[in-house]
């Protein structure tokens, strides 16, 4: 998900590329940087969450480091390559972005776009031979994740997705919770709502392949995932869309779901852009329950644990999750080592998605994995 607001003049600013016969050509031979080198990242779209947070993020990067910038406004991209040390030949609009091939100070493409954009950039960039960290929901579609991971196979690159609640302290505290002896969770509930402005490409369904559930609800489905341990096996679903709200004529407004898992276990998810912030979860098992507060936010997370009938708040660091995760692929990089979130695992994100929506359109459940 890109966090920030995407103008539709840069959204919209080339067409598709399509796969090709990318998967038919020799694979190259894996050469990591040379030691000590920090590998340099090409950020695809300057919108708000690069701004705020992208940018300010790499000033705290220990191995990472701004290398170009992409973008369809030449003022906003010059003044903050300015900003930021970045060579002025170093930036890009979207036309001549296959050119980043050409510059050896770029290792990683970051595509920080919406949705519907993140197949087109994934795959210019694994043409280009550059490893790809790419913003979540992977694609709108499943048929366009895959075309993405054969491009990145292809072309002998690596395909992250950026999923930074998995290197966050209180998440993988939950997470050993959930799935140890100390709760084993059975039960988890999650919630993330917000109101979103009108005129945005989140209340486009071509831009943004839905409406809440593959912008927020993720969030709520990926921590299932992480929490339990488990794909899930069936899944139901309902969505409410309002008829006086003009925001919401091409996407819902809301959608509530649950998934059910092999092990018996559960999780009611909702996620709605029509309402106040809320940002939580609960896991419940039968020693204990715990709660997360500002659960999907940026900051300000906070665990409490309730175990026979006793609270604790579970102190934990607050760090930089956007630095955490963007070095975290630097060092598989320099190290050719796996990591936690590749193409396949946002590929079961979006598998879960379509399934979402089969089970609201159908008003049956949906069977999955199986």
């Amino acid at each position: 998900m890109s966090d920030g607001a995407v103008s539709r003049r840069e959204a919209l600013a080339t067409g598709a590329v399509l796969l090709g016969g990318a998967a038919a050509q020799r694979t190259p031979v894996y050469v990591p940087p040379p030691p000590g080198k920090k590998p340099g990242w090409a950020l695809v779209g300057l919108g708000k969450l690069t701004i705020e947070e992208l940018l300010p993020a790499f000033a705290r990067c220990e191995k990472s480091r701004v290398a170009a910038l992409v973008s369809g406004v030449p003022e906003k991209a010059k003044a903050l390559a300015a900003r930021y040390g970045v060579p002025e030949k170093h930036i890009y609009d979207y036309e001549a972005f296959d050119r980043v091939k050409d510059n050896p100070d770029v290792d990683v493409v970051y595509v920080v776009l919406p949705n519907s954009l993140h197949a087109e950039y994934t795959v210019r960039a694994a043409k280009a031979g550059k490893h790809v960290f790419c913003e979540k929901p992977m694609a709108p579609t499943t048929k366009e994740c895959r075309e993405m991971i054969a491009a990145c196979r292809a072309a002998n690159v690596r395909l992250m997705i950026a999923y930074r609640l998995h290197h966050e302290p209180h998440h993988l505290r939950a997470t050993d919770l959930a799935r140890g002896k100390e709760l084993g969770v059975q039960l988890v509930i999650a919630d993330l709502t917000q109101q979103v402005p009108p005129g945005t490409w989140r209340t486009d369904r071509k831009m943004g392949g839905g409406g809440p559930v593959p912008d927020i609800g993720i969030y709520c489905l990926n921590a299932a995932r992480y929490l339990t341990g488990e794909e899930p096996a069936a899944v139901r679903a309902t969505t409410f869309t309002p008829k006086d709200d003009l925001r919401f004529g091409d996407v819902e407004q809301r959608c509530l779901f649950t998934l059910s898992f092999p092990s018996g276990a559960q999780a009611n998810c909702s996620c709605d852009y029509g309402l106040d912030d809320v940002s939580q979860f609960t896991m419940i098992g039968p020693d204990g329950s715990a709660r997360m507060d500002n659960a999907f936010r940026y900051r300000g997370l906070k665990m409490t644990v309730t175990q026979r009938g006793v609270q604790r708040v579970t102190e934990l660091a607050q760090i930089d999750q956007f630095a955490a995760e963007i070095d975290l692929f630097s060092q598989c990089i320099l190290e050719n080592k796996p990591h936690k979130t590749p193409g396949e695992h946002g590929l079961q994100d979006v598998t879960d998605i379509e399934a979402i929506y089969e089970a609201a359109r159908s008003g049956r459940p949906v069977k999955l994995n199986s």
